[in-house]
Formats: C-alpha cells, sequence, structure tokens
C-alpha cells in the first residue's frame, strides 16, 4: 500500500479572554506586506518548535506576541487545514482560551496592532471564513473540546466538520 503520509505544520492559537470575559485580545496583521494573513484579525500563536509540547508552545507564543504571562488555558480544539492560504499548507492547529494571565499586553508586534475586541462584534471583523465556523465552539459553555478538519481553496473553506467527545 502506497499510502502519502502527512505531514501537517503543527501549530498553536490562542484567544485571550478580558478578566471580565467579554473581550478578546486579538492582533490585527497589517505590518508584514508578505504575510498571508495580511489584513485579518488572528488569535495569536505560532509553530511548534522541535523541543516543546503544544502548551509550553502555546505560553511562549502569548509570552513573545503579546508581553502577558499565561496563569490559565483550556485546550478547546483541534482544526485541521488542508489546502489552507496562498501557499495551500497543511497546518494541525490546538486552539486554547487563555482565561488567566498576568501583565498588560503590548500595543503591537512584528505582525501587527494588538487591541481588544468585543466578542460580540467579532463576526464584524475582517478574518479568514473559516475562522466563523469554530470561533463559537472556543467560546461556548461547552466543556468538550472540539477536533475539526477544514479544506480550503484559496481564500473559501470548501467544507467544514468537527466532532466532540
Amino acid at each position: 500500500m502506497n499510502a502519502k503520509i502527512h505531514r501537517p505544520i503543527v501549530g498553536t492559537l490562542g484567544y485571550i479572554l478580558s478578566p471580565d470575559r467579554k473581550s478578546v485580545l486579538l492582533v490585527h496583521r497589517t505590518f508584514r506586506e508578505s504575510d498571508q494573513n495580511l489584513g485579518k484579525f488572528n488569535g495569536v500563536g505560532g509553530k511548534l518548535e522541535r523541543n516543546e509540547d503544544v502548551a509550553a508552545c502555546m505560553v511562549r507564543e502569548i509570552r513573545e506576541e503579546t508581553g502577558l504571562a499565561v496563569t490559565a488555558m483550556r485546550l478547546r480544539g483541534t482544526v485541521a487545514w488542508a489546502d489552507f492560504g496562498p501557499r495551500k499548507e497543511d497546518w494541525l492547529g490546538f486552539v486554547f482560551l487563555i482565561d488567566g494571565f498576568t501583565g498588560v499586553p503590548k500595543a503591537e508586534n512584528e505582525e501587527g496592532t494588538l487591541a481588544w475586541w468585543p466578542l460580540d462584534s467579532l463576526g464584524d471583523l475582517p478574518m479568514w471564513k473559516g475562522d466563523r465556523h469554530f470561533l463559537p465552539l472556543v467560546f461556548d459553555g461547552d466543556e468538550r473540546p472540539f477536533h475539526g478538519y477544514m479544506r480550503y481553496e484559496g481564500d473559501e473553506p470548501l467544507d467544514w466538520s468537527f466532532s466532540r467527545f
């Protein structure tokens, strides 16, 4: 059997809740012209390094990108993205909700400006269309993690499915 070995890029994506749990810290990615996320609002995160687990990666990325120190976070789910973005990359993302931290967030990082956005306004922000499928699962009250799959063609998500156990 000649099955193709799937080797996605492994990364983390974190959504930091404000202390009153009504807003989330997002980065508006506007600083690098070569950024495939240019102009979009995103959570914070990045690629897993060889010497770390996904929780350590999330804590590191939040510290580097926001200046905050994580004191509490929960894995909300995973998303397998296929053919994502202009480079048609495959990703496996571990999605966290950060609901405890110390410090004050930076105003910006190397990707763009950081700001708190009300949870009820996220649908109005420019972001990847596929984010609108899994973001409600990040903030809902269901304690079970979700595990999703989303295939892209260009900027368009072609399909979305998820399970919870």
